[in-house]
């Protein structure tokens, strides 16, 4: 490692962009290694040693070594000093409802339809076309918004103020959006929020520096 105590691994996907975005938040100095998915750099064997399933990103801190961007972020809350503005739970009820917000985007938003439809459409000569679990998953994706933020007018997914939980969600959004997903108008209203957030306008500067 450099003379940072931390190092992120990875840009150029909505997962490496949590990480960025998460330390940019708290105002935290870090070593990027700008390496991308699918370059081969993630089968070096500086790389994996850190990860043997060569998937960025991965966080460094001192001697620990994380390797899902849900958890790194989770991390991060918990070992350093939040900004102002920023929510961490101090009570195992408000910890419940962040999780369950996180877990809410990581399963059904991120892994049963996001994901799906990155390996059967824009990864197709990889994974191999799939247009009935393209379509099953945009129409989960769009079920599952749709219930949940018909009516949703807070600022953030937390009543106590921006969180984890909008990392999360937000990055998932920018795909959706990407994508032309079908959106409620208040996730709309709610990602040109976010997007006014100077650290999140940092670190789209540095995990998608050709954009």
């Amino acid at each position: 490692m450099s003379g940072h105590e931390l190092t992120v691994w990875g840009i150029g996907t909505p997962r490496t962009m949590r990480v960025h975005w998460m330390l940019l938040e708290f105002g935290l100095a870090y070593e990027s290694r700008p390496i991308g998915p699918r370059t081969g750099e993630t089968m070096s064997e500086e790389f994996l040693a850190l990860n043997p399933r060569h998937k960025i990103p991965v966080l460094q801190h001192r001697d620990l070594v994380l390797c899902e961007s849900a958890a790194i972020i989770n991390y991060v809350m918990d070992a350093f000093e939040a900004p102002e503005g920023f929510f961490v739970p101090k009570d195992a009820a408000r910890r419940a409802k962040l999780n369950e917000w996180c877990y809410f985007v990581m399963t059904e938003l991120d892994a049963l339809s996001i994901y799906v439809i990155r390996k059967h459409e824009g990864l197709a000569d990889i994974y191999g076309e799939a247009p009935n679990a393209v379509a099953a998953a945009r129409e989960t994706f769009r079920e599952q918004t749709h219930a949940l933020f018909e009516e949703f007018n807070d600022a953030y997914l937390m009543p106590e103020g921006f969180s984890i939980a909008d990392i999360l969600m937000a990055s998932c959004l920018h795909t959706a959006q990407h994508w032309d997903f079908d959106l409620p108008a208040c996730l709309i209203d709610y990602m040109e929020r976010i997007r006014r957030r100077p650290a999140y306008v940092d670190a789209s500067l540095r995990n998608y520096p050709e954009s």
